[in-house]
């Protein structure tokens, strides 16, 4: 592994991943991307005493479906990674326990994923991990019940708010030359522009996105030209149209090769607003989508850039300003 830019690292060897696991909710399935993935529940609950649990059942769900259809046990694993929203990572934690892996948790909200298959990559580059999976999840009503208000309420959205994805994405990663391979791996800054409202967290997340994604190409001596498509996590169709533009700003023209898996997930959907948000919304749709076009050639090369949305309730109840972030990995096809 060499460094080739502030934040950015250059793999010496391709790190490939072997199996994805995606489990969704019903609303997930409505959705252009249904019938993607591996797991659609009938309900939200899928039988659990409460939505946290029923969360953490579908993040256990997801490495297990992601370690059978790469042929592996959960005994083949060095390390699990990964996170969700909930406090002190429980969904996370609890699984854990049960799946009986060394855990590392990661806290950077909605980017968790992208910023999990980035420091196993490097991990494994390294030599100190031969195969690990990286999982995260959400869900609407325990995103719901923590960051807003009680469902039973029936607030109304604002407009430029965002459906928290119910669901969980796993991947195994391992060395090797065969298969989708992640190449080069940047890290985000924290950037913070001063916005406050927690119901346009596109908004606050689209400089951290911008930032990466500059910082990756310039990096990586690398132009737009040179990916088939640059994919943000969660931004929805404001914070796309708000990082489309700071783009061209820099000098940039993205055109129809930027998306978001926020957009992508929900798109027609009704009452989902912006599109969708949450640890689990570029989990299950890179896992889902990107991952098998990638496998089977019909995509060459993405940059993946997964966003997060920093603030918690307690630091909006204090008034402060909602800080982003974004990290970024080159995944290139079998």
């Amino acid at each position: 592994m060499s460094r080739v830019g502030e934040g950015t690292y250059k793999l010496a060897r391709p790190v490939v991943l072997m199996g994805a696991g995606t489990v969704v909710g019903p609303k997930e399935s409505l959705g252009p991307l249904g019938k993607s993935f591996d797991r659609v529940k009938a309900t939200d609950l899928e039988g659990a005493a409460t939505w946290e649990k029923a969360e953490c059942a579908f993040l256990a769900e997801a490495v297990e479906t992601a370690l059978r259809k790469a042929a592996l046990d959960t005994a083949d694993l060095d390390v699990l990674v990964g996170g969700d929203l909930l406090n002190q990572l429980i969904s996370f934690n609890f699984a854990a326990r049960n799946l009986g892996i060394p855990a590392i948790g990661l806290s950077s909200a909605c980017a968790t994923y992208a910023e999990g298959i980035g420091l196993l990559a490097i991990l494994i580059d390294g030599g100190k991990v031969g195969k690990g999976a990286v999982v995260t999840s959400s869900h609407h009503d325990t995103a719901e019940r923590q960051y807003r208000y009680p469902t039973e309420l029936g607030v109304q959205r604002s407009p430029a708010s965002q459906w928290t994805v119910t669901g969980a994405g796993a991947m195994v990663l391992s060395g090797g030359e065969a298969g989708v391979r992640i190449t080069d791996v940047t890290f985000g800054r924290v950037i913070d522009h001063g916005l406050k409202d927690p119901n346009n967290m596109g908004a606050a997340m689209a400089p951290a996105a911008v930032d990466t994604i500059r910082r990756h190409l310039r990096g990586t001596r690398t132009t737009l030209a040179d990916y088939d498509l640059v994919v943000t996590g969660d931004l929805g169709r404001h914070g796309l149209q708000l990082a489309g533009e700071l783009l061209e700003q820099d000098g940039y023209r993205p055109g129809a090769k930027l998306v978001d898996c926020g957009v992508r997930i929900f798109d027609g959907v009704p009452d989902v607003d912006c599109g969708g948000s949450g640890a689990a919304c570029s989990a299950v749709v890179f896992g889902g989508d990107l991952y098998p076009r990638l496998a089977t050639g019909k995509l060459q090369r993405i940059l993946f850039a997964g966003t997060g949305s920093l603030h918690s309730p307690l630091t909006f109840q204090q008034g402060e300003t909602i800080p982003g972030i974004a990290h970024a990995v080159t995944v290139e096809g079998a």
